[in-house]
């Protein structure tokens, strides 16, 4: 499109492009414009890798013409949902096209009444588009439908959830590229759309506080936000709950405040103190109305964290780059299907297994698509509502040019982390700032930011340095570190290319910090693939990599597992022999920790495909093993001198 033309994607509409257009006369300057606008285009998908396009961007919305043909028709059943107080189901689409095209396709909207939405031009050139309202899904005419091109008849099974509003289903020719929308079915909408729903655990500030983390489609003057909770078979209790929110203007750029905006509901938290370690709670989320009627959720139930140092079996799940994906098959983009739901349905398989979950960072890849949130907390519903998910911040939750973010590029779509950090609940000081320690029986998590500057001077190496320095080794024998982006090892060509297999000034600035205060492991995500490293510092092997490590801590292992459920495509490895790269897999994938006692901690990573392990090792120590000197970590002087 650029080479041939000047135009351009709405978000790519600066003052050159005006240039561009006034530039006609000029043929030699014009091709300059052309070959500036690829670069910049280049730049820009570049940014994204890998595996980063967003589905729904690839729909010009905002180019819509309306041919509305009295001769076509799409209707959608049931009329009403959730009934029994389900927030997913399965409707029916059935549709007839008297020319039907390999480029039809269908859009589900949500309000139904989508082609009376407005939005503000995002800059003086951009003209109001007929349509500025991005469907919250999509599949073409003709999936599963194979007589569709001859007959123009087809029939499209879709899984709808509550999102707080109702729904339609529009028709469109002419491709994503140039749609046409040419018939919109009639309205659908569930029994009770303002319900809560998809609650989110998290670790509270102390080890004795759960907090619970809902989306509801009512505002505080509408109706009172609470959890209903206690031990199972004992008293109730009410605690209250807080309410957010965010605007379209909270968001920096497009697509977000623009195609890409849909209202996010309203956001509550309740802070369950005082708990029993190891107790089994029930609770339910509630809403009182004016009235004194009471909304409720359906029941949950989860385990409280253990006690710090407590010597029992405790279980943790680590990945990252996840991303959502549809279990009908619509939005399908770069094989987020196959990986995202495996993921998801593993954890769920084995989840009475598992105590908490670690999301480190591209979270649901919603890339500036606001309904995409309510699809992810939907889609981890049976996971989070049952154990604490905690999560990171990635560069496609908060990066944005001019917005603070140490990584001026794209890939938020907008968002700069607003929808992240208010969806979900995070123990930070600041939760803007994104990163937080979390302790849960023998392990000490500290979570850092790697779209915030993390080198020497700075705030969040400052928190860094407070994290790893401030735990009792006697009570929590297994010091953990977690980014997104790659500070410790990484072989993928990406970094390669930049001459560094990491982000460049990463372990850098944090390896003494690792090395001085015995970080068992390090984990990453933002590559999507696998590997482990030997124990390694400034990259080399201080100890063989292996299936099993015992003695004295000698250097931290490093980790990426960022093949979660987005693309692996653009996360090859270097065909290079790299010493300290011990296993890799190009695969979809997670880990699993399984502390044992404050001795013994099992690691596992498996695929998602089959649950199955492909990598483990273990560690056995005691507690002197954690204090022994290791390298350019001894005290310099002792007592004695």
């Amino acid at each position: 499109m650029l080479l041939g033309t000047c135009s351009c994607a709405p978000w790519l509409r600066t003052t050159a492009v005006q240039d561009c257009e006034s530039a006609t006369s000029t043929p030699r300057l014009l091709e300059e414009m052309r070959l500036w606008l690829v670069v910049i285009w280049l730049f820009v998908c570049a940014a994204a890798l890998p595996g980063g396009e967003q589905p729904l961007s690839r729909i010009a919305i905002e180019n819509t013409t309306l041919a509305i043909d009295d001769s076509v028709h799409i209707k959608a059943s049931p009329l009403v949902l959730g009934l029994k107080g389900e927030n997913s189901e399965w409707v029916e689409v059935e549709f007839f096209h008297p020319n039907p095209s390999d480029d039809d396709w269908i859009g589900v909207f949500s309000p139904a009444n989508f082609s009376g939405a407005i939005c503000d031009p995002e800059n003086e050139w951009q003209q109001p588009p007929v349509l500025c309202t991005a469907p919250i899904k999509y599949q073409f005419a003709k999936f599963k439908n194979d007589g569709y091109n001859r007959s123009g008849k087809g029939n499209l099974k879709l899984q709808l959830i509550n999102q707080r509003e109702d729904f339609s289903f529009a028709l469109f020719s002419g491709g994503l590229l140039k749609p046409k929308l040419i018939a919109v079915s009639n309205m659908v909408t569930f029994a009770n759309p303002k319900a809560p729903v998809y609650p989110r655990l998290a670790q509270g500030k102390s080890w004795d506080e759960m907090t619970i983390t809902w989306t509801s489609g009512y505002n505080i003057k509408e109706a009172v936000p609470f959890v209903e909770w206690g031990a199972k078979g004992g008293p109730r209790f009410l605690s209250p709950a807080g309410t957010l929110s965010f605007n379209r203007n909270s968001m920096c750029g497009a697509p977000a405040r623009t195609v890409g905006w849909r209202h996010p509901g309203y956001i509550h938290t309740s802070f369950l103190k005082d708990l029993w370690p190891d107790s089994k709670y029930t609770y339910r989320l509630g809403h009182r109305l004016p009235n004194g009627t009471q909304v409720w959720s359906k029941i949950y139930s989860f385990k409280a964290s253990p006690y710090p140092g407590q010597d029992s079996l405790q279980q943790i799940v680590i990945f990252g780059d996840m991303g959502k994906a549809e279990a009908d098959g619509s939005n399908e983009f770069n094989d987020f299907q196959p990986g995202s739901l495996n993921t998801t349905n593993q954890i769920i398989r084995d989840l009475k297994n598992i105590d908490m979950v670690l999301h480190i960072g591209d979270i649901c890849y919603a890339n500036g698509y606001l309904s995409q949130w309510d699809q992810f907390t939907s889609q981890i519903e049976p996971i989070a509502s049952t154990v604490p998910y905690m999560i990171g911040s990635g560069n496609h939750e908060r990066d944005w040019p001019g917005t603070g973010s140490f990584y001026g590029n794209l890939d938020s779509g907008g968002e700069c982390g607003v929808p992240a950090q208010t969806v979900f609940y995070t123990p930070a000081e600041n939760r803007a700032k994104f990163w937080y320690a979390t302790d849960y029986g023998m392990f000490r998590f500290c979570i850092a930011n790697t779209e915030e500057d993390w080198r020497p001077g700075t705030e969040q190496y400052k928190f860094i340095e407070q994290c790893l320095s401030s735990v009792d080794r006697q009570k929590q024998p297994w010091l953990i570190f977690l980014a997104h982006r790659v500070l410790g090892y990484s072989s993928c060509t990406y970094y390669e290319t930049e001459g560094t297999f990491e982000e460049p000034m990463g372990r850098e600035a944090l390896q003494e910090l690792w090395q001085k205060y015995k970080v068992d492991l390090a984990f990453y995500g933002h590559v999507h693939n696998y590997e482990r490293t030997c124990p390694v510092y400034q990259s080399q092997c201080v100890v063989d990599a292996s299936d099993h490590y015992s003695g004295p801590f000698k250097a931290t292992t490093h980790v990426v597992v960022g093949g979660a459920g987005a693309s692996i495509a653009d996360s090859a490895f270097t065909t290079s022999n790299i010493q300290w790269s011990h296993f890799r897999d190009f695969d979809f994938g997670f880990v699993k920790l399984t502390a044992f006692n404050q001795s013994s901690l099992l690691f596992e990573y498996k695929k998602s495909h089959d649950g199955n392990v492909y990598d483990h090792f273990t560690i056995s120590r005691d507690y002197r093993d954690v204090l022994a000197c290791s390298i350019d970590n001894c005290p310099r002087t002792t007592l004695a001198s």
